[in-house]
């Protein structure tokens, strides 16, 4: 399969299994907009009414970062499980590893499309009006994507050979979540040096940085950290594509062992 085959098996895989979840589902197409609304509403009650958090913006300020996040978090969660979850096609055809996590990488992308539409909807309501900064948009989601597909690709070579580890991706998730300024502000943080170690170790942080600077500060991205978020989805990106490559057999027998 060459690269072209590749891409356009990716993509295929990835419409059919929206159309087979779209009929599926009571409300078909509608829970892709219900979902990342319902979390951020729920997120929204806590912080607002329980726990007396946020300013007038917070709103807008937590759904910018809840929904990259929920991409994240939930594409990285079904691209590790893809490989297992695709035993009965690896028995029946001879597909490279790397195709199952990208397909639900890419599912994930067309589902977001609707989230981000949504997004950028409510912040236009709320005055936040478009500039050109919005460009920025364009490398700072390309870079996400590619991420994403990273990290996918890297865990799915280790859920595949210990289905114990989806408890260490859920805990690195629940770190994630509270350590990348979804709640807060990491420009918040006075310690200059405790803020960049933050942005260059956890890419999350910098790219919900980078949203907000864009939709609600209208300022240009500190390409510094962009520039760390690259590395790490390049380095990851290969990383996990050679490892599926170089153990595709032993990750074969661990599947029907």
């Amino acid at each position: 399969m060459n690269f072209r085959q590749s891409l356009s098996f990716i993509n295929t895989q990835a419409l059919m299994k929206l159309k087979a979840q779209s009929n599926t589902l009571v409300l078909s197409y509608l829970w892709w907009i219900l979902e990342p609304i319902l979390y951020v509403a729920l997120f929204y009650f806590v912080f607002k009414f329980v726990l007396y958090r946020g300013g007038e913006d917070f709103l807008a300020f937590l759904l910018i970062g809840k929904i990259p996040f929920l991409w994240f978090s939930k594409s990285v969660s079904a691209g590790a499980n893809s490989i297992v979850e695709n035993r009965g096609l690896i028995s029946q055809r001879v597909i490279p590893k790397y195709i199952f996590p990208l397909v639900n990488c890419q599912e994930a992308l067309y589902k977001q499309v609707l989230a981000f539409t949504i997004l950028i909807c409510f912040v236009l309501i709320s005055g936040y009006g478009v500039t050109i900064k919005w460009m920025q948009l364009i490398p700072l989601t390309l870079i996400t994507y590619l991420l994403i597909c990273g990290v996918s690709l890297f865990f799915s070579v280790f859920v595949t050979l210990a289905p114990d580890f989806k408890v260490a991706i859920q805990m690195f998730m629940m770190g994630l979540m509270f350590t990348s300024g979804i709640f807060w502000d990491v420009n918040l943080i006075q310690d200059d040096m405790l803020k960049a170690l933050l942005m260059h170790i956890n890419p999350l942080a910098s790219i919900i940085d980078g949203y907000r600077k864009i939709l609600m500060y209208k300022t240009d991205l500190n390409f510094h950290y962009l520039s760390s978020v690259f590395l790490w989805a390049i380095f990851t990106f290969l990383l996990g594509f050679s490892l599926l490559h170089k153990f595709s057999n032993t990750l074969t027998r661990k599947l029907f062992s």
